[in-house]
């Protein structure tokens, strides 16, 4: 007896020995820069560390800049983490890092220290994009909509997707054509005058922002330009097409080139995310453009030389839109007070101490709830506004008499498009749906979604759905719905 139950201990002696000795120490278990290090930097770094506010000249939104280095010289060195000033920083050796934010936890900063300390190797792998022209995203819901267009000649209504544009016969009766990009989002889209070039603008958010340039002709890109690490709003072209303008949630406004993209302005004069822009011509010919965004302002910018010319609006709230009135001087602005506002665009009179609103040339009726769509008459003559209620109204421009409501919307208005006709209205939003009115009376004339809906065969099926056909916290910062 004595003897089996010595031979037990032993065994069980020998079983623990082997299992410490199999046992990895935490020391010794890799770390991964792709699925560890990388979140990190993006929620703890990447605010004041990325190319349009890179905190002491370090960018961290990509491995290659990372590894860089900043004015102070190289974040880390590989193999060394008691020579890699990145753990001086996180550690308060150094300044405490994140400025102005809670300390990373231990847990966190063991994490850096182990990568360092096992070579600092960049696991993230190459990457492979399941979708494409000829493998379209695949939907199970509707996703909000965010952008519509109609093309010049009326026939088309161009739809913002999940990484798409769905080109639409303009009465609704059936999908003509899908337009499979990078961009997540598209947030804006704007026809050429002569309807040859579709734009649009829009981006992944927290990634990159994205100008996209199709051609109407056979629906094939003609380029795409990735600009700044997020998405971008407010397309517009100037009347001759040549340059296209945009906003971003970097506080800037940016001219590039139609179709190349080469960037060749930026007004950094906002001091908080640009929603939309408009072109005008000043009695010089020179070309100018309009920018609006959170920080209440309509700024107007000289576009050869980008000198800023003037703020032509008194500041009452956050605009979320600006649209240029084709027929006239004069841009209808909205924003978080729901109260629409029609201003001209060039001064007339002196500025003065007092914040007289000269510019004002009418403020619409008070709207139920914060204006996130915007839109003109091709004649001017008319104007439509939506809000985060869901309502939207339309009015004659020169009086402000209320034409008619576009019913039906369930959520918030983020697109309103008028027929180049006039007669017809297009809305869409959060609910998914694309409608299109009667522009005089308002009556519904056809609804539908503008994706094709494939039944859903599993939980995964839902689960990847929720991820790519809903539009996310940052796109929805368009409409001024998420606050840093």
């Amino acid at each position: 007896m004595l003897r089996l139950l010595a031979a037990v201990v032993v065994a069980a002696s020998s079983r623990n020995s082997c299992e410490a000795q199999s046992s990895p120490k935490p020391s010794q278990i890799p770390v991964s820069y792709h699925t560890q290090i990388w979140p990190l930097l993006q929620a703890k770094c990447q605010g004041c560390h990325q190319p349009a506010s890179a905190g002491g000249k370090l960018v961290v939104t990509s491995f290659a800049s990372f590894s860089k280095g900043g004015e102070h010289g190289a974040a880390f060195v590989a193999g060394n983490p008691g020579k890699s000033a990145l753990l001086e920083y996180l550690t308060g050796i150094r300044t405490l890092m994140p400025k102005n934010g809670p300390p990373l936890a231990p847990d966190d900063i063991s994490l850096f220290r182990r990568w360092i300390a096992q070579g600092a190797k960049d696991d993230t792998p190459a990457s492979v994009d399941a979708i494409s022209a000829d493998h379209p995203p695949v939907y199970h819901a509707p996703p909000v909509v965010t952008a519509l267009a109609y093309s010049p000649d009326g026939k088309t209504l161009a739809v913002s997707g999940y990484r798409e544009i769905l080109l639409h016969n303009a009465d609704g009766s059936g999908l003509r054509a899908r337009l499979v990009g990078k961009a997540q989002k598209i947030l804006s889209l704007v026809y050429t005058s002569d309807g040859n070039m579709l734009c649009a603008v829009g981006g992944t958010p927290a990634l990159f922002g994205e100008i996209q340039f199709w051609n109407t002709a056979d629906n094939r890109q003609i380029n795409a330009v990735q600009t700044t690490f997020d998405t971008i709003f407010g397309a517009s072209l100037s009347p001759d097409n040549k340059d296209l303008a945009f906003g971003g949630s970097d506080n800037s406004v940016r001219v590039v080139t139609v179709p190349d993209g080469k960037q060749i302005m930026q007004l950094d004069n906002h001091s908080d995310w640009v929603f939309a822009t408009t072109f005008a011509m000043d009695a010089k010919k020179q070309l100018n453009v309009l920018s609006a965004g959170r920080d209440q302002a309509i700024k107007l910018t000289l576009v050869n030389g980008g000198s800023f010319i003037d703020d032509i609006n008194t500041h009452y709230t956050a605009l979320r839109c600006l649209v240029g009135n084709p027929k006239a001087e004069q841009v209808l602005c909205g924003g978080d007070d729901g109260i629409p506002r029609l201003y001209k665009i060039f001064r007339t009179e002196v500025r003065t101490m007092n914040q007289e609103d000269h510019n004002l040339v009418m403020a619409y009726e008070k709207q139920p709830s914060g204006i996130t769509a915007l839109a003109f008459s091709a004649d001017g003559k008319h104007i439509a506004v939506g809000t985060d209620a869901g309502t939207v109204h339309l009015y004659t421009t020169a009086d402000g008499k209320l034409q008619c409501m576009l019913n039906g919307l369930s959520g918030a208005a983020y697109a309103i498009a008028f027929s180049p006709s006039g007669d017809s209205v297009a809305s869409a939003g959060f609910d998914g749906t694309v409608r299109i009115y009667n522009a005089t009376t308002g009556s519904l004339q056809r609804q539908f979604v503008p994706v094709p809906i494939a039944p859903v065969r599993s939980t995964a099926a839902v689960n990847l759905n929720r991820r790519t056909s809903t539009t996310n916290s940052a796109t929805l910062a368009q409409h001024g719905s998420l606050t840093r």
